[in-house]
């Protein structure tokens, strides 16, 4: 049993670039080199200061994350390269927090990427087990296999059986993808930033019902990283405490034998993503019901519907009766703003990134920098990063005093930190000046900044 005390661990700077469509035009290490890059100038930080470093990828090579954070700096430390399916971003932020909280870091900067092929996911390996397929020959016996992609297959099967068992609609889960769609104009870093009518969404292509195709996220390239500092950290840059958030409770948890109970629910994790919101929360000395905002795993509407009962946002089966009543947007009614970002559903989904792009959203509100979409009285931020196979991080975040936050102008943010624009609601790259200045010291290399360098500026 891992030990009850841990030591606060505080996200002090994060970044990331708009994510995009796959289409090879951007290589891996420039995407990393970009967030990490922003996520150290928002940090203030230099590299020197980094005394581990945490690589998210799915889609590449090993040591794919040395190659990344050469560009940084060959300082010599520890770098982990992480893959845990579409969870993986928040497991290295698991990762990067237990370093902290056990003593082992002050300092870790995490950096997730992925450089995706077009189209629905794919399995590379022919010669081996795959790691669902006990999974897939549970949806097989009991939803039977059609020729939609297979993870559309399983969580459309979950959706249908929240259909039968609790009377959600196919206008309920299309209006989950109206909402996201319409929350991804104030972003970006949105892939998309489209808004559809309810009939758009409802009548564009059907994949697997009850999801039609803008109720599905697409691939996507991207990366985002977050700066991870210790308290005695923070206290030796007093300037930057009002910048910092807390992760005040976090589980990665994994599946239960409730995964092979025949529920087409429990079969994309329902029960894992319950235990790891309910230990949380409790770490965090808070109930659902405390949270404003929730960055979700939306991969597809209807695990927006069955999660939202799994995070205990909604009694179990009443999902539908919350997004009814118009309480996970904005509005009057609102009780709880799901996915700001436009979710993976329009933000996009590099797997990689993900988590630690829903880390950025959620810190940048609880900032009060993301003034075009906050939500008032924000006391709690709540994370949740999902992998089949399976894994899932769930976080909690709030500022280190308790209070909630409160809107920054945009001016007084470019004043703060440094970079003269506020970065939660305008995407912009960085200058040589900016580079050298987060770039280590004692420990650089031009050779391993070779194919990045001359696009610096060029891109922006």
């Amino acid at each position: 049993m891992a030990p009850s005390k841990k030591q606060p661990v505080y996200v002090l700077g994060v970044g990331m670039t708009k994510f995009i469509k796959p289409r090879g035009k951007v290589d891996y290490p420039e995407l990393g080199f970009e967030a990490g890059v922003k996520a150290m100038l928002d940090a203030q930080i230099n590299y020197d200061d980094v005394d581990q470093g945490v690589a998210c990828y799915c889609y590449g090579d090993s040591t794919c994350g040395q190659r990344v954070f050469y560009q940084f700096g060959m300082t010599g430390i520890p770098v982990y390269n992480v893959n845990n399916n579409c969870s993986t971003g928040s497991t290295g932020l698991y990762m990067g927090r237990n370093m902290i909280a056990h003593g082992a870091s002050d300092c870790v900067l995490v950096v997730g990427f992925e450089k995706m092929f077009p189209g629905s996911l794919q399995t590379f390996f022919q010669d081996r087990a795959n790691p669902t397929s006990t999974t897939n020959l549970i949806m097989k016996e009991t939803r039977g296999i059609t020729k939609a992609p297979g993870a559309a297959q399983l969580f459309g099967n979950a959706g249908r059986e929240h259909m039968e068992k609790y009377g959600s609609t196919l206008e309920d889960f299309a209006e989950i993808g109206r909402i996201n769609h319409a929350h991804s104009k104030n972003n970006p870093y949105s892939q998309f930033q489209d808004e559809y009518t309810l009939d758009q969404i409802a009548n564009s292509p059907m994949i697997h019902s009850p999801l039609t195709k803008l109720q599905c996220c697409p691939t996507s390239d991207g990366a985002a990283a977050a700066v991870l500092v210790s308290q005695s950290f923070l206290d030796a840059r007093p300037h930057l405490r009002p910048q910092a958030i807390q992760i005040a409770g976090q589980c990665l948890a994994t599946d239960t034998p409730q995964l092979f109970n025949r529920s087409a629910i429990e079969l994309i994790g329902f029960s894992m993503s319950q235990l790891a919101a309910q230990t949380a929360l409790a770490e965090a000395h808070t109930d659902p019901k405390d949270v404003r905002v929730c960055e979700l795993h939306d991969c597809f509407s209807a695990n927006e519907m069955v999660t939202i009962e799994a995070l205990g946002l909604a009694p179990k089966g009443h999902a539908h009766d919350l997004i009814r009543a118009g309480a996970i947007t904005y509005g009057p009614n609102t009780r709880v703003l799901i996915n700001p970002s436009g979710g993976l559903i329009s933000k996009g989904h590099p797997l990689g990134a993900t988590g630690l792009a829903q880390c950025a959203e959620l810190v940048w509100h609880m900032r009060g920098w993301a003034n075009n979409r906050s939500v008032p009285d924000t006391r709690v931020a709540l994370q949740h990063n999902l992998g089949l196979g399976g894994a899932v991080v769930v976080t909690v975040y709030k500022r280190a005093d308790g209070s909630a936050a409160t809107d920054v102008s945009s001016d007084e943010v470019g004043r703060v930190n440094r970079l003269g624009y506020n970065p939660a609601v305008v995407a912009k790259g960085f200058t040589r000046e900016q580079v050298d200045r987060v770039r280590s010291r004692k420990a650089r290399s031009e050779w391993a900044l070779q194919d990045v360098g001359d696009k610096v500026e060029a891109r922006f």
